[in-house]
């Protein structure tokens, strides 16, 4: 006879759940004996205070390792991974610090689990495990009454009265059995779950804490895909174009006899190639300039201060190199601000500040512009100001009618 696969799954299901609660019983009662020779030492002897200190102390070591029993318990038997949550330690150990750090474990809820909750758990396990006891002793009553003696079976059980209503009591129970101690399996993992894992705050906080590494990870990845770029475009494309340029330029100087319309066709081509490498050169230092990763942050603002058609007055003040994605958006903060002010201001001069402040790197671009910027209307400035926010960074932006006008940029450069 062929057992069907969903009865087959249900007695298996309620196999599996049983033992789970069989196995619950004895780490449910681990902490009675403490507060039961707690309360009878302190009845028999008066001495509260140390009673009391001593139960404390065996409830705090006890907690930790049972904790890890029902982890394993309710991973093993039934499939619930109780998640932990330990908080990083802090760098100096003082009472406050370690007060905080106690605080965040909330170890007050293990223990009222362990404690409290604990024996009301195993008080309802041994409830289900005794009737599921009953319900197969009512199953197998009447087949093991035949074992019996005629006389005997006659008079304890009536025979023909009560073994028939013991068995269908059996079967009944015994039908109800796989749902009663799946609800009660549930029932202890949801509590489990709240109070011997994190708590929704502390859930939260951990996937705030993977989220923020996982950006930071990625913005290193773009940077580090913009300078492979930079890389290429610098050593491949841009050296073609100069070799395209330096031929044409050879074949105008040493072919005189060419005829007057090949020679301009050549001079043309050879004019659009050298300004095409002044565009690809525009575009590298837009993207990561080399000398940005190689000589750092003070370096590459000369050169683009140098480049600007105005005059720039620059002032970099830094303890130490910041890191790379954190010098790349502050070059490009500022290379963007000083092209904006080179078309659109209309100024006669420009200001740059770039300080280090803690663990804060401040960058200020200021013009005497005509003013009337708005970061608001879809303008670049926007996009600096994504660029600024991808680093967690405060983007700032003062540019009355008729100016002057102040950009402002704080990054974070803690490593």
């Amino acid at each position: 006879m062929t057992i069907p696969a969903g009865l087959r799954r249900t007695v298996l299901r309620a196999q599996r759940d049983t033992g789970f609660l069989a196995a619950g019983v004895l780490p449910h009662l681990a902490l009675v004996p403490v507060w039961a020779w707690a309360a009878a030492t302190t009845a028999r002897t008066g001495n509260w205070l140390l009673t009391v200190s001593m139960s404390a102390a065996l409830v705090l070591l006890g907690t930790p390792v049972l904790t890890a029993v029902q982890r394993a318990r309710y991973r093993v038997l039934i499939g619930v991974d109780v998640p932990r949550f330990t908080p990083t330690a802090p760098e100096q150990r003082t009472w406050a610090s370690t007060a905080r750090w106690l605080a965040a474990t909330r170890p007050w809820r293990k223990i009222g689990y362990h404690l409290l909750l604990g024996p009301l758990l195993a008080l309802l396990e041994l409830l289900v495990l005794a009737v599921a006891a009953a319900c197969l002793a009512g199953v197998i009553a009447y087949a093991w009454s035949w074992a019996l003696p005629t006389g005997i079976r006659q008079d304890w059980f009536g025979y023909l009265t009560q073994l028939p209503a013991y068995t269908a009591a059996g079967l009944l129970l015994l039908c109800a059995l796989p749902w009663t101690v799946r609800a009660v399996a549930r029932t202890e993992a949801r509590l489990a779950l709240g109070l011997l894992g994190p708590s929704r705050a502390q859930r939260l906080q951990e996937r705030v804490d993977q989220l923020a590494v996982s950006r930071t990870d990625l913005i290193e990845a773009v940077d580090a895909e913009r300078r492979r770029i930079e890389r290429d475009l610098h050593d491949g494309t841009q050296q073609r174009l100069v070799s395209l340029a330096v031929n044409l330029g050879l074949a105008i100087a040493t072919r005189p006899d060419l005829p007057s319309d090949a020679r301009e066709v050549i001079a043309r081509a050879h004019l659009e190639a050298k300004e095409a490498i002044s565009e690809l050169n525009d575009l590298v230092r837009g993207l990561h300039p080399a000398v940005l990763e190689d000589r750092g942050l003070d370096a590459a603002l000369s050169g683009l201060a140098a480049r600007t058609p105005l005059p720039v007055r620059l002032r970099v003040d830094l303890e130490a190199r910041v890191a790379p994605n954190v010098e790349s958006v502050a070059y490009f903060v500022i290379s963007e601000a000083l092209t904006n002010v080179t078309k659109h201001a209309n100024a006669m001069r420009a200001e740059v500040i770039v300080r280090q402040v803690g663990e804060v790197l401040r960058v200020r671009v200021t013009d005497d512009g005509l003013g009337g910027a708005d970061a608001a209307a879809g303008t670049g400035l926007t996009g600096l100001a994504k660029r600024v926010g991808s680093l967690d960074g405060a983007f700032h932006v003062s540019s009355p009618v008729g100016g002057p006008t102040t950009i402002t940029a704080e990054l974070p450069c803690a490593r």
